[in-house]
């Protein structure tokens, strides 16, 4: 059962995009899996123990909402996992042997990075289908062990069409929107379930609307023959054909310019991209990255309609480094001078870990931070709740 509070979490004036730091016994207990030293059914034992661990540590810290820190993925994008059609692609997301080994020497600092799943895109070998909903199966478990309500993070239709290739997979689906079309069935489906059984705040992963803005990356999709405007258009409109049948959850939707072990993977500010998008979304809550110059300027954000809550992502999840409740009133205050204050709310940048490495900082760095962001929002807004 939750509390109240999940009919309010609209105007929730802070918030968290999904992951969080796995322990390392976690990763360890996922490398093990991998190479056979202990069953999948051993490694959901210490899931669950690494969940119940961080859901209590989130209460502790007096958030008002809390996730499961994506501890049963290896990847963020494993929300689309158990999908008939997709299992060529993931295979490739799934695989979690030897993690400590690629730990060691993959990042070792914020950097620019080659996206991984967009430089191998793949084929579907069928149409797609749920399989099994393991959102649901984490929904549930992460549920039952707090009274305040559990955010479910979904990676969104632009980004997995990114990662689809149409040319490999035109004997399944003709064109691009009929495979769309049946993305928006699935996660529809996928949404339906966790509606009913009691999840009331969804959050889309959509990392891809950056690549609109990002020079190379448009360059890529010229060079393939599509039309960026277009790809655009028909996500935004997928998104909002995923939410339209679910008044009673609010849906977040975050934007970032990549954050895999703290390097990054596009740049450019919000400006060209900003009315089409900012409008044209249905989401209540758009929570966009702007913890570091990419991201440019607060100026876009006069293009937010009124009613929509604008989360701004100023603390970074890149870095060790806690920010201090000054900067961060300074910046607020900065952005508050292009949309009013109450449309305004606080969260990191992304999340601390979007693939089971996690982020170049300390467990004790990411809760701090999460403090350091519950202090701002009392002090800016009275409370954190909105």
């Amino acid at each position: 059962m939750t509390s109240p509070l999940a009919e309010n979490l609209h105007s929730l004036r802070v918030d968290l995009v999904g992951s969080l730091l796995r322990p390392t016994k976690l990763k360890q207990a996922f490398s093990k899996c991998g190479s056979g030293e202990i069953t999948e059914e051993q490694l959901q034992d210490i899931q669950d123990e690494a969940i119940r661990e961080v859901i209590a540590k989130q209460e502790a810290h007096h958030l008002p909402l809390v996730v499961d820190g994506e501890f049963r993925r290896t990847n963020f994008m494993e929300s689309f996992s158990v999908v008939a059609g997709v299992e060529e692609w993931q295979s490739g997301v799934k695989t979690y042997h030897n993690i400590l080994a690629r730990e060691d020497t993959e990042a070792s600092k914020t950097e620019k990075g080659q996206d991984p799943i967009l430089l191998n895109r793949k084929r579907v070998t069928q149409r797609l289908g749920l399989v099994r909903n393991r959102l649901l199966e984490d929904y549930r478990f992460a549920q039952s062990l707090t009274r305040r309500p559990v955010k479910v993070s979904l990676i969104g239709p632009d980004r997995i069409t990114q990662c689809y290739d149409s040319e490999t997979s035109r004997s399944v689906y003709p064109s691009i929107d009929d495979f769309v079309a049946d993305v928006v069935t699935v996660e529809r489906q996928m949404i339906g379930q966790l509606a009913e059984a009691g999840c009331r705040y969804v959050g889309i992963d959509a990392p891809g609307y950056t690549a609109y803005v990002d020079g190379p990356s448009l360059a890529a999709m010229r060079a393939r023959g599509e039309d960026p405007e277009q790809n655009m258009e028909r996500s935004i409109r997928a998104d909002n054909q995923i939410i339209a049948v679910f008044p009673d959850v609010t849906f977040g939707i975050h934007l970032c310019r990549g954050n895999r072990q703290s390097m990054w993977h596009r740049e450019g500010s919000y400006d060209a991209i900003a009315e089409k998008l900012f409008n044209g979304l249905n989401h209540s809550r758009l929570l966009l990255e702007y913890d570091t110059e990419r991201a440019g300027s607060f100026a876009p954000l006069r293009l937010v309609p009124k009613g929509k809550i604008v989360v701004l992502g100023l603390i970074t999840t890149k870095v060790g480094r806690v920010e201090t409740v000054d900067e961060l009133r300074r910046r607020i205050d900065e952005a508050a001078g292009y949309i009013p204050t109450e449309q305004l709310a606080l969260s990191p940048q992304c999340g601390f870990a979007s693939s089971i490495m996690g982020n170049l900082l300390s467990e004790d760095e990411q809760f701090r931070k999460l403090d350091v962001m519950l202090e701002t929002a009392a002090k800016v807004w009275g409370s954190a709740l909105g």
